[in-house]
């Protein structure tokens, strides 16, 4: 993912983000122990600016339930094991998964293992149209992300992610299996004496599901709620109609609950699910505000990437052009997320009779 502008955050940059269960970088080797019973192992992520996820070890006398899987890569699966050894457990203590939503880094290693043990690997039941795709990639007549950077503007991006994409190995079924159970709606979900709120929290991705536990104060919130950085938004296929409304949806959800502490997929363990929730939605609202601007006032129709090109990104506020080109079609897909928000709201117009969508701001 690329991390959105985040120039009203003062939070502490990931790449030296120390985290307090381990005193140590959050992506450090370890498993390191949250609370008793519970244990955050992070597993690399090769080709990632994130360099690693958090995969959450919970303890139970049936076993143990872990909370995302990994990337299924040799690299980390040797990793997975080793520390699991050192809580004297391994992988034929595991029990069950639950998956936060269908990337890669978080549902791959849980569907391989889950398949090689016999145990119950769970999912939001929205992601089935993403596995669809995944897992029938030979009737595709072109990149479904090309389709989404065309509708942005980005007819070059377009071009490359496509070719990119010729040039990568097609999906491995054995990766991209249907889960065993799909998660549909809010529920609870006992974890040995534990009770897990499985709260649907789409956004990031249509199907992402955080996992609360309200007695201790904790919250596995994957990709939606992280303490260093925001979640890409928009960057789905099949492409759903409002992912930022739904996604500021999912944060007011998060928000209405107990204040929680953090159990991210990526960064560190944070004290505060309402502080950083406020922090996010108070950031989006900046990002519509200068998206906004950047249209101007005098009705001239720009697409996403027009718009995008006139937005800094990462907290750093690198200029458009100097993203590489997957960061630059994230850029261009995130800004039209936020642009057919302010459509929702009444504040921009919208044609969409083009292969690319136009925007404008309406005055007043």
């Amino acid at each position: 993912m690329i991390p959105d502008n985040q120039q009203s955050f003062r939070t502490t940059p990931t790449s030296v983000a120390v985290s307090p269960d381990s005193g140590r970088h959050w992506s450090e080797e370890g498993a390191w122990e949250v609370e008793p019973g519970i244990h955050r192992i992070p597993l690399p992520l090769p080709m990632d600016g994130l360099k690693a996820i958090n995969v959450y070890v919970i303890e139970t006398d049936e076993g143990l339930t872990l909370v995302d899987g990994g990337w299924a890569i040799p690299q980390a699966r040797e990793l997975l094991d080793r520390c699991l050894r050192d809580i004297g457990a391994g992988f034929g203590d595991i029990r069950r998964f639950l998956v936060t939503h269908i990337h890669r880094d978080h549902y791959t290693m849980a569907r391989v293992l889950g398949t090689e043990l016999g145990v119950d690997v769970a999912l939001g039941r929205d992601e089935e149209p993403g596995l669809h795709l995944l897992n029938h990639v030979d009737d595709l007549t072109e990149n479904p992300f090309a389709r989404v950077l065309i509708s942005a503007g980005a007819y070059d991006l377009a071009e490359m992610w496509s070719r990119m994409d010729d040039d990568r190995e097609p999906p491995d079924p054995m990766l991209w299996a249907y889960p065993d159970t799909w998660l549909a709606g809010d529920q609870r979900i006992a974890v040995g004496a534990r009770t897990l709120d499985a709260v649907h929290t789409p956004g990031h991705t249509p199907g992402h599901y955080v996992f609360a536990e309200q007695d201790a104060g904790l919250l596995f919130s994957g990709d939606h709620v992280l303490p260093t950085i925001t979640p890409s938004i928009g960057f789905t296929v099949p492409p759903v109609e409002q992912p930022l409304g739904d996604f500021l949806a999912s944060l007011a959800r998060v928000r209405d609950l107990p204040d929680l502490r953090i159990l991210p997929a990526h960064g560190p363990v944070a004290p505060s699910s309402h502080a950083r929730v406020d922090e996010l939605l108070t950031h989006h609202e900046s990002r519509l505000e200068q998206s906004l601007a950047a249209l101007g006032a005098q009705g001239h129709r720009l697409t996403s990437q027009d718009v995008a090109v006139q937005l800094g990104w990462t907290r750093h506020e690198t200029p458009f052009d100097e993203l590489d080109p997957f960061a630059q079609g994230m850029a261009a897909m995130e800004t039209k997320a936020h642009l057919d928000l302010l459509v929702a709201r009444g504040q921009v117009g919208r044609d969409a009779s083009g292969d690319a969508v136009e925007y404008w701001a309406i005055p007043g």
